[in-house]
Parts: C-alpha cells; structure tokens; sequence
C-alpha cells in the first residue's frame, strides 16, 4: 500500500502533486454480514471456453453479442489509466478482472505496484491478490445468483429504475471532472451506494442502454457470462511474427544492442504488418520463452528496467481488446521496414564492445547506453516516424491532467533540425557528436535516480538541464562563428517526400494531439528539434515515466519538461534575426516577475550572433515559416485547417456547392477571436449535413486559449488572456477526447456562426446549445456517438480508435 504524505514538511508537495494526478478518494459502505450465506464464497470461475468447445445452441456469444455492446457503450469511459476503478471493459481479461478502490493518479509518497492489464497478474485469481474485486458473478452458478452477484447487472437496473431526463443539462450532482471523488462499490456494498446515489447508474451521466442491449447482457449474465474463444492471428501474421521475431533476437553484439533500442522506443505503441489485416496490433515486449511457445511477458515497470533473467526473447504480442483512440499510435512494420533498419545500423563499419547495464544511472541515459550505436542512425530512426515518437507522450500515460500538460502551448509548430549537417558543411555533424558525447554526463535524466529521487531531487537534474542549455549555446555561437548563422538549409527536409518533417501539436487543456503538417495560422511559438532534445523528450515522458511513481518522480518529469521546451523554442529563435529574438522570447513568457524572470529570460538562443535567414519583411516569424514550408515542400501535409480567408480564396476546387457552403461558413468562424468564443470548448466536432441529410461534413473546432506564459504548474486562470483566445477549425477529425458535438444543417450555418460569435448571457448560450448541441441527455447521443466513430474509421483508416467520452462537458 501507499504511504500517504501527512508530515507539514511534506504539504506543498502533497497538495502539488494532488493537482497533478487528480488524486481520488473512494466510496464504501459496511459490508452485508449475511451476503456470503446467501450465495456462498467468492472464487474466480473459469469462463472462456476452449477453441474446439462450442456454446450451446441459441446461447449468447459475448464475441458477437456482448462486445459490441460494451465497446460502443462502455469503453466510452471503461479504458486506460483512468478508467473509472480501474474497470476496463474493453477485452474478456479486463471485464473478468473486475475493478478496484485503487487509484492510478494518486497523491503517494512512494511508488506503488503496478497494474497494467495483462502484464502484471496473468490470471484473475493474481487480481485478486492485488485488491481487484468482481463485477461478475464467482459465487454459486445459478441464474439469480449470476444477476443478483453482478455488478455490471446491478448498475444497469440502476440505470433503467433512473433514467435522466431527456433535454437540458445534468443536474449538479453528477461530477464529471477528471479529478473527481470516485465511488467503488463492490457487490456486497452496492445497497448502500444505490441509497446515497439513485441516479448513477451505468452509463453515467448518459442515456442507458436499449431495451434489446439489456436484455442480451442480462441473457449472457444468467447463462454464467461465458467468452467464446478470442480471435488467433492471422495465417499472414504467423509469418511475419516469425521473420520479425528472428530478427531481434539475432545474437551478435551489435544485433542484441539495436534490439534493445528499438525495444525501448517502441514498447508502449501498437504495431501493424503492412498490408495486414486492419484489425490486427501487436506489442513488442520481452519474454522468457522464445519464438513458438507462449509469451510469457516479463513485467519490468520501465523497459529499460532489468529484465530479471539471463535470457530473454523479443516477441510480438497481439494486442487484445478493443481499440481506443486515446492510446492508440501506429508502427508499421514492413519489408521496406526492415531494409531501412538494416541501412541504419547494419551497413556502416562500426563495432560494438559491450552491452550496457540496466542500472537506472545508465538505462535512463541513452547517450551513455547506445554511444556505440551511431548517432546519425539514432536520429533517422527517430526521424522516419517523428510523429509516432511524439505521440507517446502525447497517448502515453504521462500526458493525463491539465497540470502535467501546462507546460506547452495549446498550438505550435515543430520542425526538426538536419540529421547530417549542411550538406556542404559535413564537419558539423562531427562537431556535434564530440560535443554530445562531451555532455553525456550533463544529459542524464530524472530517471538515472530510480526510486531514490527524493523529494528535492528535481533540483540536481533542473541544474543539469540548465547547464545543457548554456554549453548547448556557448556551442552554437562557436558554429556560427565558424560556418555562418543556422538557415533554412539546417531544417531537414523529410529527403523530400517525408510527412514527418513538419508536426503540429495542439495541447486541449487536459489532453493533447500530434498531427502532420503545419495546421492553422503561423502560431504564436514553435519548435526546432535536435537530437538530444527529441531523445530526451522520449526518455523523460515516455520510456522513463512511470505513472504508479512517487511525488518525486512526477514532480522532477514535469520541471524538466520546461527546459526542453525551452530548448526548441531556442532553437527556432536562433533562426530569427538577432535583434528581434529577444522581444519574440519576452512575448512568450510575459507576467514574470523577481527572481524567476531573471532565470526564464536568460537568452538560450546565441544572442548576438545572426541567422542566416534572409527577410524580405518585417513579419519576420511568418515569413520563416513560409520558407520553411517552400523547403519541405511535398514534405508537408496537405491536411491543413479551415483558415480564415475572402471568399473567393476558400473555394476549394473540385468541390460540391454544399462543401464550398459549409467551408465558407467555417472559415468566417475560424476568424472569431477572444470573448466571441466563450460557449466553445477545448474540442468539438461539427456534423454538417445538407437538406435532405444524405450527405454529410465533419469538421473538428479546437480553442486555441492564450496565455501570458506557460512556465508555471499552478494558476492557469490567474495566467489566462481569454480576449487573445482563437480558434482553429480542421476538416474531419482530430483529437481523442471530444468535449462536445454539434449538428448543423446547411440552411443553419449561417445562425451557427453567429450563434457562436453573439452568444454572451446564459440564456444565449442555453438557446444556443438546445439549437444545435448534442448533449448528454439527448436520447440519441449514442446514436451520434456511433456515426462519428464509424466516420472516424473511414476517415483515419488503422490509425482510427473509438473516442473517450470521459471529457464530454455538461453544457
């Protein structure tokens, strides 16, 4: 268990890392004295049946009838770190493990045990060693017994004995912040929540479920809540999990020192064989059995962590249940795949001496860990799928709050310096591997402390950054003096036909989202990417974070987080002619004052020292972006926003008259700034559908709000410029959590941008939402919810999940 902070010593940061990880409480009531007399102990059953053991004729098959209920009706908010009890209802484990009065995001003093689904109990009976209680029935088998023993069954006659209303909002005793106080029944406690709390049953704060889904859940649940056999591979698989799988565990040097990097940048995403079937992912994770017997994942909390074992193997395992979008990240393995791996770190003369030792003060380094490797491959590696490698500490578990997010912009750009040095200037790149190989002990991470960080530590690894920043700079200035200023020749150029080279991430207060392109308007910062700041960014949030750590643990990942951000922003500015630097850096962290303005300004972008851009006006961060964009040319996602613009210039060519009709109406809406936003949230997604309601657009709107500076955890408010907010809106889909739906018909976009725009007073904006919102009274919400998950798969393909609807607004 735990150790709770409790000593005043220990308060601020208690409170801190409160807000962090949205610590919660959980509900209980006295257990009934007589309920294992009714229905005898509690024991886990054995409930999936063999491949060759058939269900009985008529009986319910939880693949085809139950599953579909649950993914589109409760993995809605049952998925992930934070669902609700850690109940996640998106595979047979999941739902069979049950739930628990644990919380991941908890206020702790020291790390806790681990509980990842799948990796850190292989059966239910572990689960319940590790506190995790039934929601279905494990007493005695009988058809009252497997109703009156369930809790999914009790939650759902909660729901049809108390359904919400029909239109409106929720009344204010459903709490829908991401924060809030959760209640944890088990079956034995539920009398006494249904007492305090009539109104919570399942799905909470939406409409329950239809007659027909309920009545097949209870059938299921009746006749012992049995799973048909899970899916197998794919014959096409089988073959290419082979060939993968011999190649990682090849046993050279060399090759075992590859393997573990890969390994250690691609062990949190979902791995797919191209031209394979869409359905089909996989995890790359370490096992004690080689290829051909079952994976037996060994359950390290980092994957840098040691593994425990003399041997192990590299293995690819399905990944079960259902897709979420909000965890879901896409590698594609290929032929093409493999070739480039073996161009990367194959074909070069190097030698390898030695494998590294898993000791946090090296694991967590990976300049020290992988020296041997060739830097230039490391960085095209990262390089090749830049925005995957983003996307793990934007999908990971790190990227969970609104405090762990604060520390970036809600939008800005990224681009990414060349992994080779001017091309006519290669010594470059030699001087930068001396120079990072001279900084290997400046670069160490947070995690080279392990579990013994302590409560101050952050302060030893905030030095450690801060030095980075200056030699980084001092370095700099002496290429500048020796080659000339950075240009635009210094960004890479993705070899001319690499989406990857220019990225997008839009931060949503409480969630964020990496995308392709330069999306939007020029925005207000940006990022240059190096080397040592895209590795340091992986090995801070994603391959070293741990979300059951301590205080310690999150508070140093989130301090450091803010040179690296510093670190980019430095070196977009560093491309901007030298007397304009220093009042962009100013416009960026404004409302700092004392000590802690002497430490932000501090000029980390070779002040002094020009670029070698050449301006032909004043609009000098514009003007860069356009070159920039000119330089990547193909390299540039053409999925770019709805921006505001006259009219001629938004008709896009080759497009029906309702799409010319709707684009027009969303450009003159993306020009809405400040107080004419008020009624939006962070993210919506506008269905638009024209008079006869066969055709129909989807554009996402995403609130871009303004800050004085995002350099502190606390008191966004107090740093807020709502009048400077903006909005950028964007064909289709993006982001996982929407916030809120619209529907709007072609004849209403006109009164939908006005809507918006005069919306001032409660009663606008009640008349507003009851006009076009989708809220979750609505009766046909689920409806929605269905159309735009279909559309989402349509639109996004494989890289498509089912959104979370945790972060629906009450409006």
């Amino acid at each position: 268990m735990p150790k709770y902070i409790s000593t005043k010593a220990h308060t601020l940061f208690a409170v801190v890392f409160i807000i962090i990880s949205g610590c919660t409480t959980v509900y209980q009531t006295v257990q009934s004295p007589d309920f294992e007399a009714l229905y005898g102990s509690s024991e886990p059953k054995l409930r999936t049946l063999a491949a060759d053991n058939s269900l009985a004729k008529d009986a319910i098959s939880y693949h085809q009838d139950i599953k579909p209920i649950l993914d589109t009706r409760c993995v809605a908010c049952h998925a992930c770190y934070d669902a609700p009890c850690q109940l996640k209802l998106g595979s047979t484990t999941g739902l069979d493990r049950g739930a628990t009065k644990q919380v991941v995001y908890g206020a702790r003093l020291e790390a806790i045990d681990p509980t990842r689904l799948f990796i850190d109990a292989t059966s239910t009976a572990g689960w319940r060693e590790k506190d995790f209680y039934p929601v279905l029935n494990e007493r005695v088998n009988s058809a009252q017994a497997n109703i009156n023993n369930s809790l999914l069954a009790k939650f759902l006659i909660l729901k049809r004995g108390n359904p919400l209303p029909e239109s409106g909002k929720l009344a204010d005793s459903f709490d829908l912040g991401l924060g809030r106080e959760l209640s944890c029944p088990t079956v034995a406690e539920f009398a006494g929540f249904k007492r305090d709390h009539p109104g919570w049953g399942m799905p909470y704060a939406m409409p329950g479920l239809s007659l027909k889904q309920e009545y097949t859940i209870m059938q299921w649940l009746q006749e012992g809540a049995k799973f048909d056999a899970d899916p197998v591979p794919s014959n096409v698989a089988v073959k290419a999990i082979a060939e993968w799988e011999h190649f990682f565990n090849r046993q050279s040097l060399k090759q075992q020192l590859v393997s573990r990097y890969i390994f250690e940048h691609l062990f949190l995403g979902h791995i797919h064989f191209q031209r394979h079937p869409k359905k089909e992912f996989y995890r790359l994770v370490r096992s004690t059995t080689p290829s051909g017997q079952a994976i037996e994942e060994i359950a390290t909390v980092l994957p840098y962590d040691a593994p425990g074992v003399a041997r192990f193997y590299y293995r690819l395992r399905p990944v079960e249940g259902v897709i979420v979008d909000k965890t879901h990240f896409v590698y594609e393995f290929s032929e093409e795949k493999m070739q480039r791996y073996k161009e990367l770190f194959f074909t070069e003369n190097y030698k390898v001496t030695k494998l590294p030792s898993y000791l946090p003060q090296v694991a967590a380094n990976p300049f020290s860990s992988f020296s041997e490797l060739p830097r230039h491959a490391r960085y095209h590696f990262l390089l090749d799928d830049a925005q995957y490698f983003i996307s793990g500490f934007i999908k990971g578990p790190v990227c969970r709050g609104q405090i762990a997010l604060n520390v970036i912009r809600d939008r800005f750009w990224v681009v990414f310096l060349e992994p080779d040095g001017r091309k006519q200037d290669t010594g470059i790149a030699e001087k930068f591997a001396l120079f990072l190989k001279q900084q290997d002990p400046i670069l160490s991470l947070p995690g080279a402390a392990g579990d013994k960080l302590g409560v101050f530590g952050w302060r030893k690894y905030n030095n450690l950054a801060q030095e980075y920043l200056k030699n980084k700079d001092k370095f700099s200035n002496q290429l500048i003096d020796e080659y000339g200023g950075f240009g635009i020749d210094d960004i890479w150029d993705g070899d001319g036909h690499n989406q990857n080279a220019a990225l997008t991430i839009f931060r949503h207060f409480d969630s964020a989202t990496v995308v392709e392109g330069l999306v939007g308007e020029t925005p207000l910062t940006g990022w240059l990417f190096d080397y040592p700041l895209f590795e340091r960014i992986h090995y801070l949030l994603v391959a070293g974070f741990n979300v059951y750590g301590s205080i310690d643990h999150q508070l140093a990942t989130r301090l450091y987080m803010g040179f690296l951000r510093m670190d980019g922003e430095g070196g977009l500015l560093r491309l901007l002619p030298a007397d304009h630097r220093k009042k962009v850096h100013q416009s960026w962290y404004r409302g700092i004052s004392g000590d802690i303005a002497t430490y932000l300004n501090t000029p980390y972008y070779s002040a002094g020292h020009e670029t070698a851009v050449v301006y032909k006006t004043n609009n000098y961060k514009q003007e860069l972006f356009a070159q920039i964009r000119q330089r990547l040319g193909k390299a540039v996602s053409e999925k770019e926003s709805i921006n505001p613009c006259e009219q001629e210039a938004c008709i896009k060519p080759k497009t029906t008259a309702f799409q010319q009709q709707a684009d027009l109406a969303m450009s003159k809406l993306s020009k809405l700034k400040g107080a004419e936003l008020g009624l939006l949230p962070e993210m919506s997604i506008v269905k638009v559908t024209d008079k006869d309601k066969n055709t129909k657009l989807i554009y996402t709107l995403l609130l871009n709000k303004a800050l004085a500076n995002v350099s502190f955890m606390l008191s966004e408010d107090l740093r807020s410029e709502p009048d400077l907010d903006t909005l950028t809106v964007v064909p289709g889909f993006l982001g996982s959590y929407p916030n809120f739906f619209f529907h709007v018909e072609k004849d209403q976009l006109q009164s939908f941008v006005d809507g918006i725009k005069h919306a001032r007073n409660s009663d606008d904006k009640e008349a507003f939402y009851r006009q076009f919102g989708i809220r979750r009274t609505n009766p046909e919400i689920w409806h929605y919810v269905d159309w735009f998950n279909a559309e989402h798969e349509k639109y996004r393909g494989l890289r498509a999940g089912l959104f979370d609807l945790n972060r629906y607004h009450n409006l």
